[in-house]
């Protein structure tokens, strides 16, 4: 009787989280869509009624997420995730483009978006390897093949032109480096971006000479681990061989509008007529997003009465750009509210994981934090103008089915795991 109980306790902290976060996005989806009319809260002509039907939605599939065995999801993990990827290849012949993407099902009146569901898949499948192999991930081979399980899928959602979804499975990473990957891979990751900013904003050369100096310091300062002198040789050829492939593919890879996008956020642009053009095209949504989020000041302007938001400045304002409807309405403390509420869900995520068990479910614990880590961490600093402008939703908070479905079968997989966690009685 105990164990049955056991199996319906489920952690109600994390639900409590996803409710407010839900919540709130719903009203803020409202304050972006609103254009003066009476509300209907179903109204499917409007995004904020089709957003009620999609949250409705939402908790029929939590009961149905929740009313199934948790050895279910470890058990299929494997199946779940090659569905997905055929889902995803399916695209290619079937798919609907949208703004040059094509990742979406045209299915009747709606639009399924199988990148968003790719996420819960492939942490599935991540949690399934790591855990069979029952061991840190420390071997080259065991390394690979872990690799490959999100390459795979991050491959295929970049070929669909959907590059924002891409950058997300770099929050994998996370997850690897907790399950025994070495230090040396962090440390290789921070060496990119770093040289990549570097040779963009000052040069390859520039960049190149920094780095021989640094390598020539290196080799001679730390007299009791010194480098050979090939190994020095080989890591400087490496690093200048980077800074200038950084630039190849700036030029000759990168898309004119995601060059824009990078030149602005760096300042790279010297020419006041050609930066002004950019932030005409390029930078329009993020100049209104910034001005809607500084009119808000501290209380903000109060729900429905943003002008920059009810004036439709900020385009597409409802779905990747939520968070400035916040700013703008609730000003610095709606907005602390928001990011506080993200972050206590994150953690208490990492803290359930911890408790685990079950090395699967800690390791699904684990990417289930990280994807939505990565998820606020670029959308939120995207509409701040922080980072670079890359279009990915805020989870629980953009508008759209896909996006909060696939979120809410990300989380909710884990409270199920979570909950069949053997209890002190």
């Amino acid at each position: 009787m105990q164990k049955d109980y056991a199996n319906y306790r489920f952690d109600w902290i994390t639900i409590a989280l996803f409710l407010l976060l839900v919540l709130f996005g719903w009203v803020n989806i409202m304050s972006a869509s609103h254009v003066g009319e009476v509300i209907e809260y179903f109204d499917m002509d409007q995004p904020y009624g089709k957003q009620s039907f999609f949250i409705v939605f939402t908790f029929g599939l939590i009961i149905l997420i929740l009313s199934i065995e948790a050895k279910f999801y470890e058990r299929f993990a494997s199946l779940i995730y090659v569905f997905s990827i055929i889902s995803l290849i399916g695209l290619f012949v079937f798919g609907k483009n949208v703004n040059g993407a094509t990742s979406w099902y045209a299915i009747g009146g709606m639009t399924l978006q199988p990148s968003e569901f790719a996420k819960f898949a492939t942490s599935l499948a991540v949690a399934k390897y790591i855990s069979d192999m029952q061991t840190n991930i420390r071997t080259l081979k065991d390394q690979l093949k872990t690799i490959a399980i999100i390459v795979v899928p991050s491959i295929l959602i970049l070929l669909q032109n959907d590059a924002g979804s891409t950058v997300v499975y770099a929050g994998f990473f996370f997850v690897f480096y907790r399950e025994g990957l070495q230090q040396i891979y962090l440390f290789i990751a921070i060496a990119i971006i770093i040289l990549s900013v570097l040779s963009l904003k000052f040069g390859a050369v520039f960049t190149s000479i920094l780095c021989l100096v640094f390598i020539i310091s290196a080799h001679f300062y730390r007299k009791r681990k010194r480098l050979r002198i090939y190994q020095s040789i080989i890591l400087g050829i490496i690093c200048i061989g980077f800074t200038f492939g950084v630039h190849y593919f700036y030029t000759d890879v990168l898309k004119d509008h995601q060059q824009d996008r990078i030149s602005l956020w760096l300042r790279l642009e010297k020419d006041p007529a050609k930066l002004e053009l950019m932030k005409k095209k390029e930078a329009y949504n993020l100049i209104q997003s910034e001005e809607a989020i500084k009119s808000g000041g501290f209380t903000g302007k109060g729900f429905l009465e943003g002008t920059r938001t009810t004036g439709k400045f900020v385009p597409e304002q409802h779905t990747d750009y939520i968070f400035s409807t916040v700013g703008e309405e609730w000003g610095f403390l709606g907005s602390s509210l928001v990011v506080i509420l993200f972050v206590a869900l994150i953690i208490r995520i990492l803290h359930l994981a911890e408790l685990q068990k079950s090395q699967f479910s800690r390791v699904y614990g684990y990417c289930v934090a990280s994807i939505l880590f990565i998820h606020f961490l670029i959308n939120i600093g995207m509409v701040m103008g922080l980072i670079p402008t890359i279009g990915i939703p805020l989870p629980f908070f953009s508008y759209g089915g896909s996006g909060l479905w696939a979120f809410t079968i990300l989380l909710f997989i884990f409270v199920k795991l979570d909950s069949n966690r053997l209890y002190d009685w």
